[in-house]
C-alpha cells in the first residue's frame, strides 16, 4: 500500500561548512581561519561537495574565486541553515541571555567598546561576547548579529538596522607643517584600500601622488595619523572626540557617503537581549553630532 521512500543522502556536512564558510568570507584562508583547518582542507571539501552536486560552485583563479549561479543560490539558504542551528544551539546552552555580536576591528576599537560600559550598566543581565568581522563579510559563524558599516542600499533589508549615517575626512595631525592631508603621506588601511579614492570622489579633488602607507586596519592608519605620520580617511563617528578634542583635523571636512553604520541580524536570532543591543545602538548613535563640513 505505502511506498518506500529513499532520500538521497546529504553531502558531507564537512564540506558544506566549507562551502558556506567560503562564499561567505570570500577567501579560503579566511573560511580556513574561521574552521580551523588548513587551506588545503578547505579546498578539498569545496571540490568535494562540487563533485557530490555534479555543479561548479566557484569559478575563477584561486586568488578571486566568483561563485558561480549555483554557487550563489545555494550559498544564502546555506548561511541561514546554518546560522539557525548555531542560534538554536547558543539559546539552548545559554538560556537566551548570552549575546554573541561580530564587529568589524576598526569599530570595535574606535566606536563600539569605548561605549559598552554604559550598555552593560543598563543591561547587567546580558553577557555580551564580541568577535572580530572580516573586512568584507556581512555575518559571522554564531553571531546573533554583526556590526560593521554598509552601502544605503542595504537598509531596506528587514534585518538590517542603521544607526549612523556615515561621512568621512581626511584627517591630520595640526602639528603637521603641512596641513593640506592631500599633500601629507597618505595613510591607508588594506582592509578598505577603497577609503581614499571614494573621498577623493565625494570631494570633488583629485588625489596627488605621494608617498603611500598601508596598514592592516583603519584604527591603526588613524592612530598613525595621530601621530603625525601624515593623513588618513576615517568616518566621523570613529574620530568625534579626537576631532572635537583638537588632535585631529579636517582641512577638507567632512563628506555624507553612501554608507551607515548598521547592525546586520541573522535570521532566527531575534532575543530579548539582541532588541535591547539593538535599541541601545540606535539610541547611542543619535548622540553623534553633525560632523564639520569644509569651510
Amino acid at each position: 500500500m505505502f511506498e518506500k521512500l529513499t532520500l538521497r543522502p546529504l553531502p558531507s556536512l564537512n564540506a558544506l561548512r566549507a562551502f558556506e564558510a567560503t562564499s561567505r568570507n570570500g577567501r579560503v584562508t579566511l573560511a580556513a581561519e574561521e574552521l580551523h583547518v588548513t587551506h588545503s582542507a578547505v579546498s578539498r571539501q569545496v571540490k568535494a561537495l562540487e563533485r557530490a552536486l555534479g555543479v561548479r560552485l566557484f569559478a575563477g583563479p584561486k586568488h578571486r574565486l566568483e561563485l558561480t549561479a549555483a554557487g550563489r543560490a545555494l550559498a544564502p539558504e546555506l548561511t541561514q541553515a546554518f546560522d539557525q542551528i548555531s542560534a538554536a544551539v547558543q539559546k539552548t546552552r545559554s538560556g537566551g541571555e548570552d549575546l554573541h555580536i561580530a564587529v568589524n576591528a576598526s569599530i570595535s576599537v574606535k566606536w563600539l567598546i569605548p561605549r559598552l560600559a554604559s550598555f552593560q550598566a543598563a543591561h547587567p543581565e546580558v553577557r555580551l561576547h564580541l568577535s572580530e568581522l572580516a573586512a568584507h563579510a556581512t555575518a559571522h559563524r554564531g553571531a546573533h548579529a554583526v556590526v560593521r558599516i554598509v552601502p544605503t542600499r542595504r537598509l531596506t533589508d528587514p534585518l538590517c538596522t542603521a544607526f549612523i549615517r556615515n561621512a568621512l575626512g581626511a584627517v591630520i595631525s595640526p602639528v603637521l607643517a603641512v596641513q593640506d592631508p592631500l599633500g601629507a603621506q597618505r595613510l591607508s588601511a588594506t582592509t578598505h584600500p577603497e577609503a581614499w579614492p571614494i573621498f577623493a570622489e565625494l570631494a570633488g579633488v583629485e588625489l596627488p601622488l605621494v608617498p603611500e602607507r598601508p596598514f592592516a586596519h583603519v584604527h591603526f592608519a588613524m592612530d598613525a595619523a595621530l601621530a603625525g605620520l601624515g593623513a588618513a580617511v576615517v568616518s566621523w563617528p570613529m574620530c568625534v572626540k579626537e576631532v572635537e578634542r583638537g588632535e585631529l583635523v579636517a582641512p577638507l571636512g567632512f563628506r555624507r557617503s553612501e554608507s551607515a553604520f548598521a547592525i546586520l541580524t541573522a535570521p532566527g536570532s531575534e532575543s530579548r537581549a539582541l532588541d535591547q543591543f539593538r535599541k541601545w545602538l540606535v539610541a547611542e548613535g543619535s548622540k553623534t553630532p553633525e560632523p564639520p563640513t569644509a569651510p
